[in-house]
């Protein structure tokens, strides 16, 4: 559901930075604890009823970003404002607020659910924390009538989690965060554990619950191909930092950053014929670690359009038009 640019940003992220001090990596005890840079400094804005898509290879910093926006990480540095305020990560009654409108889906479907409890308790979980208020009989209308849009049937409600398929299982992880009618879901990878004919199917109930909820999505995923079927924008992210942004239907028909095209040309096709004859960019090199990234741009030691001046400075994001924002000054030369 694609946003006017006017519309006011429901989630602003303004230089976002996620560092974690390695102790084990010390070599002497006067020494500076090494960083690690998880995240360094990534800013976007999400609209109301828009999805982004944040794309990259594992150890990116996608997931320590969503968990960053919500305080389940701390933030070095940088500012989350939503709804036009800015939220206070340590202030635990700010923070228990923002966790009403925010919510998260995870990847991992049964993981993220006690074993312990039934479908019905873990769906009303939210419900007895942000509406004490209401009657055990009103608790349970609302579950039922949320089981019911995300597809599960109301005899399974006094179930455990160890009963259901890992599709079912997501489907109660979906339940569980939006029973409280939440702004924004940060979906985490909420496909990767399930089989292809399962992803299809709750790609498009997360779809439809948009449109009918309104809701704001930001979808975290390796699939290039599910990313493209549900963003409205995408994000692509290396190394902690963030290269290249765009609608959807930019991005994929002509991808600006280096690190973007080698992505994209590894994303199967439908047609044999177009499949056997595309070009794929394969990426030479190791990961760098992000202990001690490369100066300058943290992509060069891969790139294949490098230059002596990548090394020297770290590029900062350039319009390209409307959207479509990458990093790179050597975006129009080709590999």
């Amino acid at each position: 559901m694609t946003q006017s640019q006017n519309t006011q940003p429901l989630l602003q992220a303004r230089g976002i930075k996620v560092r974690f001090a390695i102790k084990k990596a010390q070599k002497w005890p006067w020494d500076p604890v090494p960083q690690l840079k998880a995240v360094d400094g990534v800013s976007f804005d999400i609209r109301p009823g828009e999805t982004l898509g944040v794309v990259g290879e594992s150890g990116c910093g996608k997931s320590t970003l969503a968990r960053a926006l919500i305080g389940l990480v701390p933030i070095s540095d940088g500012e989350v404002i939503f709804d036009g305020k800015p939220v206070d990560h340590k202030d635990p009654a700010a923070m228990k607020i923002l966790r009403k409108d925010v919510q998260m889906i995870f990847q991992d479907p049964l993981a993220s659910l006690n074993p312990r409890m039934t479908v019905g308790d873990i769906i009303a979980e939210p419900l007895r924390n942000y509406a004490p208020e209401l009657s055990r009989d009103e608790v349970q209308t609302q579950v039922r009538a949320m089981m019911a849009k995300v597809g599960l049937l109301p005899n399974v409600i006094n179930r455990y989690p160890h009963e259901f398929s890992g599709g079912q299982c997501q489907r109660i992880g979906i339940a569980r965060a939006l029973i409280l009618r939440p702004k924004l879901v940060i979906c985490d990878e909420p496909v990767s554990a399930l089989d292809v004919s399962i992803q299809a199917q709750v790609v498009n109930l997360l779809k439809e619950l948009q449109r009918e909820m309104g809701l704001s999505l930001i979808f975290i995923a390796h699939d290039l191909s599910v990313v493209k079927h549900i963003s409205d924008r995408v994000m692509v992210m290396y190394l902690g930092n963030q290269v290249e942004t765009g609608s959807s239907d930019e991005l994929y028909a002509k991808p600006s950053h280096p690190y973007s095209r080698a992505l994209l040309s590894a994303v199967p096709l439908p047609d044999p014929e177009q499949e056997r004859n595309k070009e794929v960019i394969l990426l030479t090199g190791e990961l760098p670690s992000p202990i001690s990234p490369p100066s300058g741009c943290v992509f060069r030691t891969r790139c294949p359009v490098v230059c002596d001046e990548c090394a020297k400075h770290r590029p900062s994001l350039q319009s390209l038009g409307g959207t479509h924002q990458v990093a790179c000054p050597r975006h129009d030369v080709a590999a």
